[in-house]
């Protein structure tokens, strides 16, 4: 017998998407153009991309959710081929060439190879004969992960590329060694480090704690331990000489202007951080309460670029003060919890996996977006789920949520 729909997150998810369109009609607000429904507007489009995401929502409810587990690696192939698409014919919009352009609409594959890895990663990891020790295993998992992200990275969007690690979660939770998680740890710390100190005293340093563990720590020294240590050694020296060429090739250089500022490497004297700058302003201007609906005098004279997308959240600071702030997390968390618990409850490996990818894919959207808001972590521009102006964004998030709803209702039929 069929399930019905979870109403606590499909609550949660038209509370933040009504939110998010208030303060994008904030942000885009102007006395001339003031109407709900102008569609010249930003505010009045991101009506017409409501629209479409609630009637996509519909029809993933209706069908059968079957469909999507027997095609998924489908789905994954025919974005993986959109992705290539746009290297050769994508539009280049502030540095990127990530979108395909139809006229006055505009598409972005990128926000769609989201939910289609995490199908075929979710088919991947609940076949019948895996084995997640196997070097096999971990060898086609990574390349379904990294062959859409070194895609999106040739297109100048290192931010959409970024998300595709919060995959790392849900494969720990179906029992991948927690390993990977400690060495992409250990590759951000080294990555700052590189940035910020000499790479020989770096080197140094590793190469004492390698000589510690091996005589002093550990207890049982094989040929064995001496090879592994060797290749780790090797491998975190390699990675740290490479860090500069990395970050010359793979970042544009208003990312690495912004990482230079936000570390404190260079003084801001070219205003590569006044987005940042500016919002930390409206957000503290906001005080507890906030100004008021469409009261913010830093969002009416449009000081902070890309308020409606990537910076909306300064806009919840200033006019809705803390406790709308703090009401907009809390809404956040509340869904992330609920995805994990419905998670938790399924009966289908394919189901289970699948809604962790969910919630993880939020998380990390959520997190980077909000840390760089606040210039906690260096800005690399990705929206806010459900909640930033966007057509591409608010349809492949709700196509990414719904897909795991619709499989949650069928959680006692295995899929």
């Amino acid at each position: 017998m069929e399930n019905k729909i979870d109403w606590v997150t499909l609550l949660l998810y038209f509370v933040i998407l009504v939110f998010g369109w208030l303060n994008i009609y904030a942000a885009c607000y102007d006395e001339s153009h003031a109407a709900v429904f102008d569609f010249s507007t930003r505010h009045g489009k991101q009506l017409i991309w409501i629209g479409i995401s609630l009637l996509l929502a519909l029809v993933i409810s209706l069908i059968d959710p079957h469909i999507f587990s027997s095609t998924a690696y489908l789905i994954y192939l025919i974005v993986i081929g959109l992705l290539v698409v746009v290297l050769f014919v994508g539009a280049v919009t502030k540095g990127g060439q990530s979108w395909i352009d139809f006229g006055p609409f505009k598409f972005q594959p990128a926000e769609f190879a989201k939910f289609a890895t995490a199908l075929a990663l979710a088919k991947f990891m609940s076949s019948l004969d895996i084995d997640y020790r196997q070097l096999r295993t971990k060898l086609i998992a990574w390349t379904i992960v990294l062959v859409p992200a070194a895609i999106i990275i040739l297109q100048h969007d290192t931010g959409s590329a970024l998300v595709f690690a919060s995959f790392l979660l849900p494969m720990y939770r179906e029992g991948m060694s927690p390993q990977i998680i400690i060495f992409g740890f250990v590759a951000i710390v080294l990555f700052v480090l590189a940035l910020l100190v000499n790479k020989f005293i770096i080197i140094g340093v590793l190469a004492a704690v390698a000589l510690f563990y091996l005589f002093v720590w550990l207890n049982k020294r094989t040929r064995r331990h001496y090879v592994w240590v060797a290749a780790i050694f090797l491998g975190c020296s390699l990675f740290t000489m490479s860090v500069d060429f990395a970050f010359d090739k793979v970042l544009q250089p208003h990312q690495r202007d912004r990482i230079y500022v936000l570390l404190g490497k260079t003084d801001d004297n070219s205003n590569t951080g006044y987005n940042v700058n500016q919002s930390k302003i409206a957000i503290g201007s906001g005080g507890f309460l906030g100004k008021g609906f469409l009261n913010g005098t830093i969002t009416k004279a449009d000081f902070v670029p890309e308020q409606e997308t990537d910076f909306i959240f300064c806009t919840v600071g200033e006019e809705w003060g803390f406790v709308g702030s703090t009401i907009l997390i809390l809404l956040y968390l509340g869904l992330l919890f609920r995805l994990v618990r419905l998670a938790e409850r399924q009966y289908s490996k394919f189901s289970r996996f699948y809604g962790y990818s969910v919630a993880s894919i939020l998380f990390v959207h959520i997190l980077i977006n909000i840390g760089m808001v606040l210039g906690l972590l260096p800005v690399i521009g990705i929206p806010l789920p459900f909640f930033s102006y966007g057509g591409s964004s608010l349809m492949a998030f709700t196509i990414l949520l719904f897909i795991f709803l619709r499989q949650d209702q069928e959680r006692t039929k295995p899929i």
